[in-house]
């Protein structure tokens, strides 16, 4: 059984729908799912607020593929348009595939362009790794540590002010 942590992000359109979707169309392989943040935009300013959550899913037949595959599935059903000339522009939903275990519960590392494993900038990214602590409190993302220690980099730590809950928003599975 693979495992994946999935972080989901939505700034346009009916933000909160987008998200429920989300984890509605992964089905029985979520586990468990964060709180809500909005967050500001990162790496692009002039957007709307985003809405940001992660979630934790398992499925014994996929790999990281299958994963990522899902990933722009849903992307799609929410009429996600991707422009080549704005790589952090606003989106419907972003769902990114931030880990993946094995069924051995080792990590999956890949090097390939079009799924980095971890994902490359996760470590960064307040908007994933907070909400991932809501989920698993002793979360490691593999080959950079322990998401606690994470968040009090100074990279990061920034970031976390700007972060506010959503306690009013709920994608409970």
């Amino acid at each position: 059984m693979t495992r994946a942590v999935l972080a989901l992000g939505s700034n346009l359109g009916d933000r909160e729908a987008h998200l429920r979707a989300a984890v509605a169309g992964l089905g029985d392989s979520v586990v468990v799912v964060s709180g809500v943040y909005e967050t500001p935009p990162w790496g692009d300013s002039d957007q709307p607020h985003y809405l940001n959550a992660v979630l934790l899913a398992t499925d014994p037949g996929a790999g990281p593929k299958d994963w990522l595959a899902t990933a722009h599935r849903l992307e799609e059903a929410a009429g996600r348009v991707r422009d080549p000339e704005r790589r952090f522009g606003p989106r419907t939903l972003d769902v990114d595939v931030i880990a993946v275990w094995n069924d051995d519960g080792e990590p999956v590392t890949s090097d390939d362009p079009e799924l980095t494993l971890p994902h490359p900038r996760a470590h960064l990214r307040a908007f994933v790794l907070r909400p991932w602590i809501d989920i698993q409190p002793y979360a490691q993302l593999p080959g950079r540590g322990w998401v606690n220690d994470l968040l009090r980099d100074d990279a990061v730590a920034g970031d976390l002010a700007d972060l506010r809950p959503r306690v009013d928003v709920h994608l409970d599975s």
